[in-house]
């Protein structure tokens, strides 16, 4: 493959990529993340004998050709790209009844259907049912562990069927690969009952990052979470058969009641609302019920209706009736304008437990509607208890679905509870439904908000970073929107995990166990803390800009709050509880996976960062030292002195280093140094150290740059293809290394030229008109092989690897471009090292 030179010039930059690029140097590339810009898919008129790789563009559809120069241009491009192709949207609320399947620690569904269906006969046959919705195309590994005779079918194919080994296995474990297709997509298992057991667990392999969130079958389900199951039968009726439920039609026509159940009896819908909810309590106990109501315009309205005990009423936190013992009431016209949230508090009484309320405007009731959509759930009320009668809480937190409340008499996990629904076991549940992730890493077209993983914490990093230099404050709000989607709702993941085996949201952050799971993500939510609040909102109320409600404020300002617990949370993890070896270095001790016992460089950025920034947060030097330290202990491990670039990953199990320089590997340690060297004090012990690791480094990665600019996927490979997540790491840690002044004097030009090269490249090659930003590596494992990094990774186009880096490094390639130029450019001027 051949390099191309690119001039000093913004035309001839763009006009010389002509025939190479990233998007050329790979073998494939995979559109797929995110939509694309029209003419993305572009094959380029003139191409050299191989055909022209998947979504590769022509030059002239590159950012350098319409933008030329125009650094500020092009990383608005990047920026609005990203945000426009995300959109905030929020986490889908269904409704799940407790009654039915739960996960294990693990995420696979248990389906132990002997302790399920008792009734069960030796040689009978029972269905667990289910739907699962996919943006695109997407793969994943799912696991069945058989108790019994077991198949598994999708899409009425038969994927899986258990054989007499896999059954008389206890520990039997089948990784079965699944092909979801875009839209709706049936998952059946089927099982018979035998003396070893009956049913299976199934899941998805890496549950906590390619999340497999199940629907429920049939119209009369529409919107829940769950699987299906039917009763035992004595005869195969679906599946090995031949025949199949069809989840889109009324359960009554696949001849089977199918368990939850989702209706009341008769009787029950005679009790009081609570009573028919919560049951019957042995001591005083209240519960809260939540509505909304919007007349048209202004009205005069009055609430109307009944007790059964204690009860006060609240229209937007204001109090309107008070009882102090069970009984009816009637209100005075009250002015409402708009929608408000309705909210009652009713104490269990002597003759019941429950409340009645209308509202009344002239002479024409008004409706009541959910305060929340509630896939699956067509009421208009949702309710909270039982609730401790001395229980203190603020009306107007409690209108909001990342509260839990003190539980009363039967306590959920933690003593509290959460919102339900008016149906037998129905509780409120929250579920991140947007991109998914799949064996490749790519995710279909779906939105990534609300996702906390360490792809998009860098991403998240890029445009905090880029809304200061450029003055672009509905960056930073979005960015903080992003974060405070999860740290809003922290302390509602915990509780979900306790209380359903596997938490619906924030997965990575709650289940965590290696710093992939934690550090990335962590560290741009304490930069988002450290950043200074802009005036515009994005869109998405969760900001505390001009026009945030007061709801929106105080929700920012909890998830704030929530967002410094859970950093003290991570540095626990780091500090006291992470794998170490002797030596104190960190490392991957996960007995049964792949990486076990393995020293992988990527750790350096997962981190390092959030260390540095913590001891800033706390003002205690440990977290730092700590970091500094473990930049050390690596270098030892993985350092090549012979090229001077580090090995991707050292494994233990060999004792010995992989030896292969993969390029986004050395990247993350460049790009994580340089934010450690930017907040160690000066005269910090092991400052020389990083300073002389900092440069030596670079010297190494310099001498491997391209012509074009860019460097490879493997960095010593001249066969390897041209990597854009790399070539911006390195862009970033040379452009601050010239700013902040840890290159010698004679070494800045030389790093000055490379990182402006590595943009243009960058810009010429990756970066298309439309944004999209191509030629980044999908998510890596390891391996001793370069083949591997070179002909199995695959580049994906706007992969999340890739989107904040290349961000960043325009930010500091203009940032460094001003230092020339003698403006003041806030985030570093020339320091001696």
């Amino acid at each position: 493959m051949t390099n191309l030179e690119l001039t000093s010039g913004a035309a001839g930059g763009a006009a010389s990529a002509a025939g190479a690029g990233v998007a050329r140097g790979v073998a494939r590339e995979v559109v797929s993340e995110v939509e694309v810009g029209a003419g993305s898919n572009a094959v380029p008129a003139s191409r050299p004998k191989r055909p022209a790789p998947s979504g590769c563009f022509d030059p002239r559809e590159s950012a350098a050709a319409a933008f030329g120069e125009d650094d500020r241009r092009i990383l608005e491009l990047v920026a609005n790209r990203y945000i426009g192709a995300n959109p905030p949207v929020p986490f889908a609320v269904r409704s799940f009844c407790t009654e039915g399947v739960l996960q294990n620690e693990e995420g696979l569904y248990d389906l132990d259907l002997a302790e399920r269906l008792p009734q069960a006969e030796l040689g009978h046959y029972a269905y667990a049912f289910a739907l699962v919705w996919s943006d695109g195309e997407r793969s994943i590994d799912s696991v069945i562990e058989p108790l019994g005779p077991t198949s598994l079918y999708l899409n009425q194919e038969l994927l899986y069927r258990s054989g007499v080994v896999d059954e008389m296995k206890p520990d039997a474990r089948v990784v079965v690969p699944l092909l979801f297709r875009k839209g709706w997509n049936e998952v059946l298992l089927e099982a018979r009952k035998t003396p070893a057991g009956f049913g299976c667990r199934f899941g998805a392999d890496e549950a906590k990052v390619r999340i497999l969130h199940v629907l429920s079958p049939f119209a009369d389900r529409t919107g829940s979470a769950g699987w299906a199951v039917s009763p035992p039968v004595p005869t195969a009726c679906f599946g090995s058969n031949g025949r199949f439920p069809d989840g889109s039609r009324p359960e009554a026509d696949s001849g089977l009641e199918w368990l939850p159940r989702i209706r009341w009896t008769g009787e029950e819908t005679k009790l009081p609302n609570l009573e028919r909810i919560f049951g019957r309590p042995s001591q005083p106990a209240d519960a809260f019920g939540w509505t909304k109501l919007e007349p048209l315009g202004e009205a005069s309205v009055v609430l109307q209706g009944s007790s059964r005990g204690a009860a006060t009423v609240w229209i937007d936190g204001r109090p309107v009736v008070r009882l102090n013992e069970s009984g009816s009431f009637r209100t005075a016209p009250l002015p409402i304008k708009g929608q408000v949230d309705v909210l009652v508090r009713s104490s269990a009484g002597a003759d019941g437990w429950g409340f009645e309320l209308k509202a009344i405007a002239g002479e024409a009731p008004l409706l009541f509607h959910c305060p929340a959509t509630v896939h699956g759930y067509d009421g208009e009320w949702l309710y909270a208890g039982p609730i401790a009668p001395d229980a203190t809480l603020d009306p107007s937190s409690v209108c909001s679905l990342s509260t839990l409340f003190p539980a009363e008499g039967s306590p959920g996990p933690s003593g509290k509870t959460y919102w339900r629904t008016d149906a037998p076991g129905s509780r409120v549940r929250p579920y991140y439904e947007n991109a998914m992730l799949s064996n490749k890493w790519t995710t279909g077209a779906a939105t990534n908000y609300g996702r906390w993983d360490y792809p998009l914490g860098v991403t998240m990093y890029g445009l905090l970073r880029a809304a200061s230099a450029l003055n672009r404050p509905e960056w930073a709000e979005y960015a903080r929107s992003h974060i405070r989607s999860c740290t809003g709702m922290y302390d509602y993941s915990l509780w979900d995990r306790d209380a359903y085996g596997f938490p619906s949201i924030n997965q990575q952050l709650v289940l965590m166990k290696m710093l992939d799971n934690c550090g990335s993500f962590g560290s741009a939510m304490l930069e988002s803390l450290s950043a200074p609040e802009g005036n515009a909102g994005a869109g998405t109320g969760a900001g505390k800009g001009a026009h945030a409600d007061a709801s929106s404020v105080e929700y920012a300002s909890s998830a704030d709050r929530s967002a410094r617990r859970i950093a003290d949370v991570i540095a626990e993890f780091m500090l006291r509880k992470l794998e170490r070896r002797e030596d104190g270095a960190f490392y991957r001790r996960s007995p049964g996976e792949y990486f076990d016992d393995t020293m992988w460089a990527d750790d350096l950025y997962m981190s390092g960062p959030f260390l540095a920034r913590y001891s800033l947060l706390t003002g205690s030097p440990e977290a730092i030292d700590e970091s500094a330290r473990q930049f050390l202990h690596y270098r030892r491990y993985l350092f090549m002195e012979d090229w001077r670039v580090m090995s991707h990953v050292y494994d233990f199990k060999y004792g010995r280093a992989t030896r292969v320089p993969w390029g986004r590997g050395n990247g993350w340690v460049l790009f994580s140094l340089t934010e450690l060297l930017e907040k160690l004090p000066k005269e910090h012990s092991d400052r020389k150290a990083l300073l002389d690791f900092f440069r030596s480094l670079s010297e190494g990665v310099l001498t491997l740059q391209g012509d074009s600019g860019l460097w490879r996927q493997v960095l010593n490979e001249p066969d390897a293809y041209e990597e854009a997540s790399c070539t911006a790491m390195f862009a970033y840690a040379f452009a601050r290394g010239v700013r902040y002044g840890w290159y010698l004097p004679e070494e800045q030009k030389r790093f000055a030229d490379a990182a402006i090269r590595a943009w243009r490249g960058l810009a010429s090659s990756a970066i298309d008109r439309h944004g999209n930003v191509h030629g980044v590596c999908s998510g890596s494992r390891y391996s001793f092989s370069p083949d591997y990094y070179m002909h199995e990774l695959r580049t994906v186009v706007n992969d999340n690897h890739g989107i904040g880096i290349v961000i960043l490094a325009g930010i500091e390639v203009h940032l460094l471009k001003r230092f020339f130029s003698g403006e003041a450019v806030g985030q570093g001027g020339m320091r001696n090292g």
